[in-house]
């Protein structure tokens, strides 16, 4: 059966040129039409689209306004187009908070030089999405874990390496009750001397990396460094804002940086990042001859080489199976990786792909990952 599309934009070329690139393949029917938020939720409800895409800047109500009801009145799962600038990366951020699975650039110059390989991009979006978990995607993050910590000093030092004040612990959100099924977790980790922990994550990322990590206390005691599929404009945005809600710092990583405790260093988008034996980061600048810029596969491989049995490897939700080979390099070593659970993945594709592969020392759902770091490296 054909995966039904509801488009929603304000510009009729943009409704006209989507409609006709989704019809042009047999898999995908689009549905329905609307020009602002508040038709795209009157028709979500009247056609019950299996997927939306969804403009951000529209008359009457705004595309993260309409994602927000929609996720409240019928959770549907929903691609937003979004421009490629740091203010288009903010307001694409805050419809992934709002419950939107993915996004795609929105390049008017690309979808007439390059129609083909925007048509394929395209659909391979809409039909990886249809099939989202909507439950894992659409609730919101559980309050941080009260984790043991000294008393803090009244100053520390912040990623910059400027003296900064000591990071206030964020305020507890709530979580809904669980609508599924609980899946049969792992038993709680044993605790090591990591000298780093690595996470590598795709589609879902931006939310789940923010649920993980806000439960981290600020005197973590292992380096992290994170790889999320994201373009360029992006990953400075995404760093600010974890940055903002986290007690441990978050920033871009630069060619040079040094790993530390309680600070996190996340792949800047469009390049590739390594880890040396002396833990300083390079950055290199991505192959065209790879998917994924930034891949975590070669993160991974690299930490696997440098730190050889002392790193912890999490696998979050994410389309393909990007971090698959560099688990396996990290496995030889003696390193242990863990693997979110299908439950709680908004895609269970890189996850699943360490289970079938038999890497995952340990399965865990998203709720539990961040309780788990705290207790196996403090």
């Amino acid at each position: 059966m054909a995966v039904k599309v509801l488009v929603v934009d304000d510009s009729g070329f943009f409704r006209r040129r989507v409609s006709e690139i989704l019809s042009a393949d047999s898999n995908i029917q689009v549905v329905g039409t609307a020009t602002n938020g508040k038709e795209a939720i009157d028709q979500a409800l009247a056609l019950k689209p299996d997927v939306i895409t969804m403009d951000y800047e529209m008359p009457m109500m705004d595309g993260i306004t309409a994602v927000r009801h929609i996720m409240q009145r019928c959770p549907t799962p929903v691609l937003m187009f979004s421009s490629l600038t740091h203010e288009g990366a903010r307001v694409t951020l805050d419809a992934l908070d709002a419950g939107a699975v993915d996004f795609l650039p929105k390049n008017f110059e690309d979808i007439s030089r390059n129609p083909e390989k925007v048509k394929q991009l395209l659909c391979e979006k809409i039909l990886s999405i249809s099939r989202s978990n909507r439950r894992a995607s659409t609730y919101s993050a559980p309050a941080p874990v009260a984790a043991p910590a000294p008393t803090p000093a009244p100053s520390s030092v912040n990623s910059y390496g400027s003296s900064a004040p000591a990071r206030p612990a964020p305020a507890p959100i709530p979580a809904p009750a669980r609508t599924h099924a609980a899946t049969p977790s792992s038993p709680a980790p044993k605790r090591k001397a990591y000298k780093l922990v690595a996470i590598g994550t795709s589609t879902g990322g931006p939310v789940a990396l923010q649920r993980v990590l806000t439960q981290l206390p600020g005197n973590f005691p292992a380096p992290i460094v994170l790889i999320q599929h994201m373009p360029a404009a992006f990953t400075k945005a995404f760093a600010e804002r974890l940055d903002k809600l986290c007690r441990i710092s978050v920033k871009e990583a630069e060619d040079g940086d040094i790993l530390r405790p309680g600070l996190a260093l996340l792949a800047p988008g469009g390049k590739q990042m390594m880890i040396d034996g002396r833990g300083a980061v390079k950055i290199l600048p991505g192959d065209e001859r790879l998917n994924y810029k930034p891949c975590v596969d070669i993160t991974f491989g690299s930490a696997a080489k440098s730190y050889g049995d002392k790193v912890l490897a999490v696998v979050l939700t994410g389309m393909g199976a990007d971090g698959r080979e560099g688990a396996r390099l990290l496995k030889q070593g003696g390193s242990a990786i863990w693997a979110q659970d299908e439950a709680s993945c908004v895609i269970y594709g890189m996850p699943m792909a360490i289970v079938k592969a038999e890497l995952a020392d340990a399965v865990y759902s998203l709720d539990d990952i961040g309780r788990h770091l705290v207790e196996a490296c403090i």
